[in-house]
């Protein structure tokens, strides 16, 4: 990446920390960075590599390297090594003691919210802010959170399922599950080791779930080899697998999802319910790219479910939105 001496001090950086991904804005540049929130570390507990050099190790290090995600669930579970990776990041994208917004999960603790503002503190910020991820994706998507309307935002991360009624620069009402991509990533290896006995690791999962997995019947099913251990043999296996196999092994963790959308909808105030009415739903996360999600979610409510235009990046946008217009948005930075 080419940079002048002056990228070096731009000041002001929006960063959507995630359990799977963390993308980094720097006001100017765009989104500067994208990389799995991953660490190893050596037998020593040196950090060896971080990001997508990490990711590239997952379920291929030996025994002496470790390998974590240092969030679980949308927060904070390993401070010392979230500190190396913003410190990492950060100066991939050259910039030195910025303002940095960061979103978290709309459950959080006050005291993950001071684990979120030391960890940006440590690695460099000179200023930190926060802002809640359905508040981020809203305005990501450009809906206008000022005014007197319901907009209901379901954001489907890798860690945490964040769902929202926000109306008035304010969450009326909200449910954070700790169900979301890695849940759904967890229930096919779950269901790969019960049904036939065959091991298989996060990213052949993910992958698994990427290709074929579904929320609801496919016009045209399709089938996929997979490759992993036999827990009884002990050797490789190679098993011909359909996609709606995968779609029953998905079925505990969308239904929650489900469940906690239709759980807020009952909690949403009558006027507010109109609102969604007319309006729908707004998907937005990775997991709203799973095949047949948004028509399963239009079956269970009754209600329009529109998927964001760039449903990956709409936090990060929104809070970027957030970071150009601290002004504006005012009311809604914690």
């Amino acid at each position: 990446m080419a940079f002048s001496f002056k990228n070096m001090f731009l000041s002001q950086v929006a960063i959507d920390l995630g359990t799977a991904n963390t993308l980094i804005y720097v006001k100017g540049n765009g989104i500067m960075l994208d990389e799995p929130s991953i660490v190893a570390y050596d037998k020593d507990g040196e950090i060896i590599a971080i990001g997508s050099e990490a990711r590239e190790m997952l379920g291929r290090a030996p025994e002496d390297i470790k390998i974590i995600r240092p969030l679980s669930d949308g927060v904070i579970a390993d401070f010392e090594a979230t500190e190396h990776m913003l410190k990492s990041f950060i100066k991939k994208v050259q910039i030195i003691r910025p303002t940095i917004i960061v979103c978290i999960p709309s459950g959080v603790t006050e005291v993950e919210k001071r684990a979120v503002r030391d960890s940006a503190e440590r690695a460099g910020a000179k200023l930190v802010k926060l802002i809640y991820e359905p508040m981020a994706a809203a305005i990501g998507v450009g809906l206008d959170i000022a005014q007197p309307v319901g907009n209901m935002i379901v954001d489907i991360g890798g860690g945490t399922t964040e769902i929202a009624v926000i109306s008035l620069n304010g969450i009326v009402v909200k449910e954070s599950i700790k169900v979301a991509g890695d849940g759904m990533d967890k229930a096919i290896m779950n269901f790969f080791k019960r049904k036939y006995n065959l091991l298989i690791g996060d990213k052949t999962a993910e992958e698994i779930k990427i290709n074929i997995g579904s929320a609801y019947p496919l016009d045209k099913e399709v089938k996929t080899l997979v490759k992993g251990r036999d827990l009884v043999a002990g050797a490789p296996k190679v098993k011909e697998i359909t996609s709606e196999e995968i779609r029953e092994a998905l079925e505990i963790p969308i239904k929650k999802i489900v469940e906690a959308v239709k759980m807020t909808l009952e909690r949403t105030p009558p006027e507010l319910a109109a609102d969604i009415l007319d309006r729908g739903i707004m998907l937005t996360g990775g997991g709203a790219l799973l095949k047949g999600l948004q028509k399963r979610l239009q079956t269970e409510t009754n209600l329009a479910v529109h998927v964001a235009e760039d449903p990956l990046r709409a936090v990060v946008l929104g809070t970027a939105k957030a970071l150009e217009n601290m002004t504006t948005y005012a009311k809604v930075l914690i």
